[in-house]
């Protein structure tokens, strides 16, 4: 009797092993790490910050990783040849959604960004943050024998208009990251240096007129940026309050949940996009500096992934989605410190909502995905 319960543990055991193998062979290892170190610090700071909702918006943030990080299982499982036969299907989705939100879309706010299916409202411009780069490494890939200015001009096509759209809802934030995210795709598949100095001096010479089609509220955030004090109770109040939070956590910070600015409520949006401004008040300069490398061993890891990357597709999507983030991060701390611009990013993996780390975790599993499988992508 005894030597059949035995036989039993230990059959469980195996189970259990096996199952776990399973469940990790496909996750990449240093990025999980990543992973869990910056969901266990949001975790942290979204409690202290959430004030009155602390335990529904702690809640609601634990939720909010264990779907994403059940997504990225599944993504990471999925072989890159497989990813790419989605990339035309992901695309045109998102695109016809942009679509539909200019036309039937919900304002909010003065934006109309949100698009209501009946069950749910969806914002579909975070679909194109994973169907630009999915679609133009695909196209890239079809068409590494040779390039040609005709090729370029269409991938430049395909990039700017959705990101016409994004910008037309408005939301200048998404926008960046879209266009930023198709742009790090076509720069590594070989674009000249010439022609991105050329670009670089029209875009330059175009801001004068630019000036002309911004909204109010845009010109407001860029004069603000120049001396934030012309409006301190206005568009100044965001930059000037996280800036203060930043500099009075001195290097050691003032503790969990004693950080003044953010437990008296000056810090707006203070469990999203300048979460930031709680996490240095509460942790100090040494704590922004642990964040600073988790994020940087995210994007040298996933270089290295690119780097290694046996086809033009998986290289090129790579790339893209590791800049991606790494831009996703630099406009978020430049906002919140004020060398850039409010233009509502939340910070990658650190904010409270669902749906930025949903895509941010869809955008890992392809890089795992990447990393783990080694077989040549068919054409």
């Amino acid at each position: 009797m005894l030597k059949k319960s035995n036989l039993q543990k230990a059959m469980m055991r195996a189970s259990i092993n096996r199952a776990f193998h399973a469940l990790s062979r496909s996750l990449d290892g240093p990025l999980m790490i990543a992973f869990a170190v910056l969901a266990a610090i949001s975790l942290i700071v979204v409690f202290s910050a959430s004030g009155a909702l602390t335990f529904d918006r702690a809640l609601g943030q634990a939720r909010n990783f264990g779907v994403a990080l059940i997504v990225m299982w599944i993504i990471a499982n999925i072989p890159p040849q497989t990813l790419m036969r989605f990339a035309i299907p992901v695309y045109l989705v998102g695109l016809g959604l942009l679509i539909s939100v200019a036309l039937f879309g919900e304002v909010r706010n003065g934006a109309r960004r949100w698009l209501s299916l009946g069950f749910a409202t969806v914002q579909p411009s975070e679909m194109m943050k994973i169907g630009m780069p999915l679609l133009l490494a695909w196209y890239f890939h079809r068409k590494e024998e040779g390039l040609n200015i005709k090729d370029y001009a269409i991938a430049a096509v395909i990039l700017i208009v959705p990101t016409l759209l994004v910008m037309r809802q408005p939301d200048l934030g998404t926008a960046i990251l879209i266009f930023s995210a198709g742009f790090f795709v076509i720069f590594f598949a070989g674009l000249s240096w010439k022609l991105l100095i050329t670009g670089g001096v029209i875009g330059l010479a175009s801001l004068p007129f630019l000036w002309n089609f911004m909204h109010d509220y845009q010109r407001d955030r860029i004069l603000t940026l120049l001396d934030p004090s012309n409006d301190p109770l206005g568009a100044g109040y965001h930059i000037i309050q996280s800036t203060i939070a930043i500099g009075s956590g001195g290097v050691l910070g003032k503790g969990w949940q004693h950080g003044s600015q953010a437990q008296l409520d000056f810090i707006p949006e203070r469990s999203t996009d300048f979460i930031l401004a709680v996490f240095g008040e509460e942790f100090g300069l040494v704590g922004v500096l642990l964040l600073f490398a988790l994020y940087l061993i995210i994007i040298g890891r996933g270089l290295m992934i690119a780097i290694n990357a046996p086809t033009t597709f998986s290289r090129l999507l790579a790339g893209a989605v590791t800049l991606s983030f790494f831009t996703y991060a630099f406009v978020n701390i430049g906002m919140v410190t004020g060398i850039l611009p409010v233009v509502g990013v939340p910070l990658p993996l650190m904010s409270y909502g669902g749906t930025a780390i949903l895509s941010m975790c869809i955008s890992f599993g392809m890089l795992m995905s990447i990393s783990t499988h080694k077989q040549l992508v068919s054409t």
